[in-house]
């Protein structure tokens, strides 16, 4: 009950019945959690693992594809390292795999059912295709034998391969984790293009440079893919935005974006003549896509543990709904 002056019985001034569209009088309170706890729980994966787990998965599918064109453009000694690296490169994502996972007889569950709408089952699945099809198309190549085999094992991974580049953004973005839930519309071109660039890295490394013309023009798309992406989710993300910006996740997408510049620009101005210029270039472009991973992981699990970024943009949409009905 409101007395006169419009004070309350107990002293304190009451609040006004505002008239529509009149300012609030009390601002909106910053968000706490419970005793500063954060609302979700962090992910337990370990960054050389899971982000090594990304990066190597995206070298090899991308090193496939790329392989594949070698191949079919008669740059044998090109298509030969990319197969080559790119079997080295799925097996050590599986391997990271299956350390986190603790033990191969998780992975192996995994494959007991074909789930479409499970990210991880689909990927278990791409993971299990394409490892015999990248290692049949390495084996074959380097030994020379069955040669028909080794062509069809080539195209099956190429097939394979944009998937195996691209799955485990989705992935991750089916997960809770803000950084990576929120982007989801971003993060598999993010990964794509880290992916190309990486794969373009490893070919002006281990290929002679009078065969690596295709993958100087790889690494310039790849890197415009993966800045472009990396930047229209930044602007999307809103506060979410400031784990990719801030922090360890902050130097490395740093350091990713200066190392894969560096790396194309290098490879497509000087890479063609000069073998050293190419093999500098191709490792800034590896080691920039590595940076890439690792600075999304560490964005990922700087977002889950501070409660700011799970809130901050719920109420955000609550804001946009109620004033969408009204």
């Amino acid at each position: 009950m409101i007395g006169q002056g419009g004070h309350a019985p107990d002293g304190r001034r009451g609040r006004r019945r505002g008239r529509r569209g009149e300012a609030a009088m009390v601002p909106d309170a910053e968000f706490r959690s419970y005793y500063g706890r954060p609302i979700l729980n962090p992910p337990v994966w370990k960054a050389a693992d899971i982000a090594g787990y990304f990066f190597l998965g995206g070298l090899a599918g991308a090193g496939s594809v790329l392989a594949a064109g070698a191949h079919l453009t008669g740059r044998r000694a090109a298509a030969r390292a990319l197969k080559i690296s790119s079997l080295a490169a799925i097996t050590g994502s599986t391997a990271a795999l299956i350390h986190d996972l603790g033990r191969p007889a998780r992975f192996a569950n995994m494959l007991r059912v074909m789930k479409p709408t499970s990210p991880m089952s689909m990927g278990s699945w791409l993971l299990a295709a394409y490892g015999p099809a990248a290692g049949a198309a390495a084996v074959l190549e380097v030994t020379g034998l069955l040669p028909r085999l080794g062509h069809a094992a080539t195209a099956g991974a190429a097939a394979l391969g944009p998937g195996v580049a691209a799955y485990t953004a989705a992935l991750a973005a089916d997960t809770a984790v803000p950084a990576w839930h929120e982007g989801y519309r971003e993060l598999p071109f993010v990964f794509v293009g880290s992916a190309a660039a990486a794969a373009s890295g490893m070919a002006l490394v281990a290929a002679p440079a009078r065969e690596t013309a295709p993958m100087r023009t790889a690494a310039v798309c790849g890197t415009a893919l993966e800045i472009g992406a990396t930047k229209l989710m930044e602007r999307r993300l809103g506060v979410i935005a400031e784990t990719y910006r801030q922090g360890t996740a902050g130097r490395l997408m740093r350091a990713a974006q200066a190392l894969t510049v560096a790396g194309a620009a290098g490879g497509a101005l000087l890479g063609g003549r000069s073998r050293t210029a190419a093999v500098l270039g191709g490792a800034a472009l590896l080691a920039g896509s590595a940076c890439t991973r690792f600075g999304v992981f560490h964005a990922g699990l700087r977002s889950a543990e501070d409660p700011k970024y799970t809130v901050v943009p719920q109420r955000e949409r609550i804001r946009e709904r109620a004033a969408g009905a009204a």
